[in-house]
């Protein structure tokens, strides 16, 4: 039960963020392999820096590790698809890494400075001034990364690049973005106007296709589950 709500949220999670297709060119990609679109914008970077881009719909994390590489959790729906370690280890472009995400496949990989920003410009260290717990030293900060180099279990709310990073830098495994959608979610859940809306969707799907389990017993059941934890 608690996995099928799990996944109902990422995939809700997932949704939420899809208006910024709209707002944001896509880079058009393919799952050949092929080098980022364009050279970043990379500022004076450190061994044990926290790196952020803007990637597809979300910001994604990474830690310097040091001569020009990346290490980050990275959603990726190739080794799925083959072992060829070549095709693997090419840059993830954004539909390998959406695919990644539905497919909840994953692992903290290595990858170049230029791979890694996919052509967005990078910003350092932003997230110290956003968390209460102080940075550790960089050395450790990289050291920990690199123990976490391969296979790693995935979840896009609970276990994404940015709990990688925080863990990395602060010791507490956190995601800003994640505690953005929950709140979004817990005021949308208060609003009594969603109750109202799910009503009428219930109402048209009982006149659409008659009254049944399958149509009057979420009509009924969503609405007041609504309405209590409102």
């Amino acid at each position: 039960m608690l996995d099928s709500l799990t996944f109902l949220l990422e995939k809700l999670f997932l949704l939420t963020n899809f208006s910024l297709i709209f707002r944001k060119s896509w880079p058009s990609d393919d799952c050949s392999p092929k080098s980022a679109p364009t050279a970043p914008t990379v500022p004076p970077i450190r061994r044990g820096d926290l790196l952020e881009v803007q990637r597809t719909l979300f910001v994604h994390f990474g830690i310097y590790l040091g001569d020009n590489k990346v290490a980050h959790l990275m959603p990726d729906i190739m080794p799925v698809l083959t072992n060829d370690p070549k095709v693997v280890h090419t840059v993830v472009t954004n539909k390998r890494l959406i695919l990644g995400c539905i497919y909840r496949n994953a692992s903290v990989r290595v990858d170049s400075v230029e791979d890694f920003a996919y052509g967005a410009n990078i910003i350092v260290n932003d997230m110290d001034r956003k968390m209460k717990n102080p940075a550790i030293s960089n050395e450790d900060v990289a050291r920990r990364a690199e123990k976490l180099i391969g296979a790693i279990p995935y979840s896009l709310l609970w276990n994404n690049c940015e709990h990688f990073v925080t863990y990395c830098r602060y010791g507490a495994a956190v995601s800003q973005q994640t505690e953005k959608f929950c709140t979004g979610l817990k005021t949308a859940i208060r609003d009594q106007r969603s109750v109202l809306l799910t009503v009428l969707l219930g109402v048209m799907s009982i006149i659409c296709f008659g009254p049944a389990p399958c149509t009057t017993l979420p009509t009924i059941f969503i609405p007041f589950t609504l309405w209590m934890a409102g």
